[in-house]
């Protein structure tokens, strides 16, 4: 396993302007004095209704209850960006590096983050100054979880600011103090459960998913009253009855996977209980409609991964797009994107919801099938598959003992990385993984929190990896552009109306792009990788930009401590 050393920001900014393009802007840091103290406003549930149509504040994961990721501030554009200068800088101080892979949650000059460990900052959003910080105390001295540590960010309403952890807590702070309020276990932290989502608030409902299909949990998705922490209701991604599904031979239309179906019947009586312990991650921040109560999901493998032979059936709601009602957890509707998974082609990167030209409803996926699913939103029909935006080659070959080559890896397509929407061009920025993979697989027994993949998938030696960045028209299902980035892109997109998408690499660049042509208008080298999504807002009416820049541990990019905040002179 490669190591990491942590990257000196300071001096990454430093010599930022000399490292970059001479047309480039040069780097500074020095923090502008606070035009007045911050204001720990209470975030009601009407300010997470309103939020669409509110550009100065990001009050939850993607912004607004869409999941788009887009915001209509405009102060920065097409013509100025290359101005942009570093505002100021955050450092965590943590030595405990992992995954960086915080959305910052910014209300009314207040940004709230979080560390691959679980703890989590208040600092003033003008400025960069902590306000508070809380150290969460894992109730297990070495929690279990997947693909290196990581915690995508908080929820927020009224006073509280509410934590899921990696070992399977969930914690709710005073959001002005960071004290704790409550601190409730959600699941056996020593079985596999973990939580690494961002959590989702709908009225007065914490909704969270649990990771850990790795080590053969029994996924799920429940609310919590956010008052005390009690749970409302549970929806399992693996139900008990009916699990088996609808026996398809094909994805979608034009997909080529086959499967032995009779076979996997015969097979059902013996592993006629796999449902207890097929995996079924949620990753991802559910998107969410207050017109109808649904709530959009994305559901990850089965468990374990690669050796179909112990589950058989289509093994739902893995892999799937599933909406319930929010209110209640009662199923509506799901769409399997790959039945009886033994490649990890996870549902990993959240739905979002759209409006098509011809006003329908819509949600969309970024799969790792490297492909943008879009359905009705009511009914969950498929709309349409987009145009392949990563390349495929021996597409669903059956792993084997010896091992085969693939395309899309592993990794995807799209990992767990949330795209961005421009709604007035109807286009989805998606972030494209290109690796090869060599999968092998072999049995083995499942044990209680151990690895349980049945498998092993390596990147083929000697082939090249790179990413994509591509904007998908989601009313056509075609490119409208696509550029190659020097490696595999992880970590999320933002789009504004000042005609930006924003996205970082791995290699530390943080681009921003004409968000009509993919033409790069402005970067910046920050030292460590840019793998966390970006997000923007207003202070005093100034537009910011903001991004963590700590790495990716799963895909080896160099890791660091920084949160980077932009803004024009």
């Amino acid at each position: 396993m490669q190591t990491h050393r942590p990257v000196l920001f300071a001096a990454a900014l430093a010599c930022a302007a000399s490292a970059a393009p001479a047309q480039e802007p040069a780097a500074s840091t020095a923090a502008k004095p606070a035009a007045k103290a911050p204001t720990f406003t209470a975030v009601t549930n009407q300010m997470l209704l309103d939020a669409r149509k509110s550009g100065g504040n990001w009050v939850t994961y993607g912004r607004d209850y869409t999941n788009q990721r887009w915001s209509p501030l405009r102060a920065i554009n097409t013509t100025n960006v290359k101005g942009l200068r570093v505002a100021w800088m955050y450092q965590t101080g943590i030595s405990r590096l992992g995954s960086f892979e915080t959305s910052p949650i910014v209300v009314d000059g207040v940004m709230y983050l979080t560390t691959p460990y679980n703890t989590a900052m208040a600092v003033d959003a003008r400025t960069g100054r902590q306000l508070w910080r809380y150290e969460h105390k894992p109730a297990i001295a070495s929690p279990i979880y997947c693909c290196g540590p990581n915690n995508r960010g908080v929820a927020i309403s009224e006073g509280m600011v509410y934590m899921a952890t990696l070992d399977a807590h969930l914690v709710a702070l005073e959001a002005s103090t960071g004290k704790v309020k409550w601190d409730i276990e959600v699941s056996d932290p020593e079985a596999g459960y973990s939580q690494t989502m961002a959590p989702l608030i709908v009225d007065n409902m914490i909704i969270i998913g649990t990771s850990g299909a790795e080590y053969g949990i029994r996924g799920f998705v429940r609310a919590y009253d956010k008052n005390d922490g009690h749970q409302l209701w549970n929806f399992y991604t693996l139900p008990d009855k009916g699990w088996e599904g609808e026996w398809a031979e094909k994805t979608s239309e034009g997909d080529d996977l086959k499967r032995n179906i009779a076979a996997e019947k015969a097979a059902m009586a013996q592993y006629g209980d796999a449902w207890q312990r097929g995996g079924g991650s949620v990753w991802m921040t559910p998107s969410y409609d207050p017109s109808t109560h649904l709530l959009y999901f994305a559901v990850g493998n089965p468990s374990p991964d690669l050796d179909g032979a112990v589950r058989p059936g289509d093994n739902l709601y893995t892999e799937s797009v599933v909406a319930i009602d929010a209110r209640t957890g009662e199923y509506k509707w799901h769409y399997q994107e790959v039945p009886h998974d033994v490649w990890d082609l996870d549902a990993t990167s959240p739905p979002v919801l759209v409006t098509l030209k011809n006003g329908t409803k819509a949600v969309a996926e970024a799969g790792k099938t490297a492909y943008v699913y879009v359905w009705n939103a009511a009914t969950g029909k498929l709309i349409r598959r987009s145009q392949e935006f990563n390349r495929h080659e021996a597409y669903f070959s059956q792993p084997t003992a010896e091992g085969v080559r693939m395309l899309p890896g592993a990794n995807g397509g799209s990992e767990w990385s949330p795209p961005a929407v421009n709604p007035e061009l109807g286009y989805m920025y998606v972030l494209g993984i290109e690796q090869p993979m060599h999968y092998i697989t072999h049995s083995a027994p499942l044990e209680k929190g151990k690895l349980w993949l049945g498998s092993a998938f390596k990147a083929v030696p000697g082939e090249r990896q790179y990413g994509t960045f591509t904007a998908i028209d989601l009313n056509t299902g075609k490119r409208a552009w696509q550029v190659e980035t020097e490696q595999p892109m992880i970590g999320g997109a933002l789009a504004t109306a000042g005609g930006l998408v924003f996205t970082g690499e791995g290699n530390g660049l943080f681009k921003a792009y004409d968000a009509r042509t993919g033409k790069v208008l402005w970067r910046f080298q920050a030292g460590a990788g840019c793998n966390a999504p970006p997000v923007t807002y207003t202070v005093d009416g100034k537009q910011y930009v903001a991004v963590a820049c700590g790495g990716n541990f799963q895909m080896g990019y160099a890791l660091g401590d920084a949160v980077l905040v932009f803004s024009l002179e």
